[in-house]
């Protein structure tokens, strides 16, 4: 018998930007969205901190007792302090990844979406880096809080690292759960606002991060990324990380694979 209860979705950083626009797009085409924020949503916590996290988790067992069809880990800030940077980029999305699975698996069909970047192509801060992947919380926010450059883009890389050994494990791959990842270029959200104000800060930014075409895409259309990832039958798509960024990971590195 077909399982006709109404698809469920998790997602975080729902108050603004890229997670904003995913809660509105999954919601019109028949979820009910949980969103997660530090304001305006449905459970209103801080993913920066352990505690945060554990209420997220706590909260989200309430309101989807059944179970949920899809998670979203799309909270993420850039410009924080640097420890916060890690905190919420790499530790909070990993708990609400990690944490979630537990509900993923009590539906046919679940799909988790961890939201990068691709600004993980840069050189990191390996010993930041590796200290997020051996989970050691505590260096990990000790190590930002010296690094001299790219902690936003550690945390990012982090993240996918952590989204590709996770993704073949037995209890995701191995038990119906397809996890991947979408790293965004420049995407016009609030994060971005200051960075896309001038002409001046837009060729500075073009110098840092370069994009064939002279364009700029918006949360919504990330979203339908999500969407497409996120109702995509086939399990075989696993552990991918996905560049959704006007090609610039194409430019920058052409014989990656």
């Amino acid at each position: 018998m077909t399982d006709q209860r109404q698809r469920v979705a998790l997602v975080t950083g729902a108050a603004s930007g890229i997670g904003r626009a995913t809660v509105a797009l999954l919601g019109q085409t028949g979820f009910r969205t949980i969103g997660v924020d530090r304001q305006a949503a449905d459970i209103v916590t801080d993913l920066s901190t352990e505690d945060g996290c554990a209420q997220m988790l706590r909260r989200a067992g309430e309101l989807a007792p059944d179970g949920l069809d899809l998670v979203v880990a799309a909270a993420g800030v850039s410009g924080a302090p640097p420890a916060d940077t890690v905190a919420i980029n790499y530790f909070g999305a990993v708990a609400t990844l990690d944490g979630l699975r537990p509900l993923l698996a009590m539906r046919d069909g679940a799909r988790a979406i961890g939201i990068c970047s691709s600004a993980l192509i840069m050189p990191p801060e390996e010993p930041l880096l590796a200290a997020c992947l051996a989970g050691e919380r505590a260096r990990a926010l000790e190590l930002a809080g010296t690094a001299t450059n790219h902690v936003y883009a550690t945390s990012k890389r982090a993240l996918a690292q952590w989204i590709r050994r996770a993704a073949i494990r037995p209890e995701w791959g191995g038990a119906g759960i397809a996890l991947n990842g979408i790293a965004p270029g420049t995407i016009a959200t609030p994060m971005t606002a200051d960075l896309l104000s001038t002409p001046e800060k837009r060729a500075y930014l073009n110098q840092r991060n370069p994009c064939p075409i002279d364009y700029v895409a918006g949360p919504d259309e990330v979203a339908e990324l999500i969407l497409a990832l996120g109702t995509l039958r086939s399990r075989y798509l696993l552990g991918q990380i996905i560049f959704f960024d006007g090609g610039t990971d194409a430019l920058l590195r052409e014989a990656s694979f």
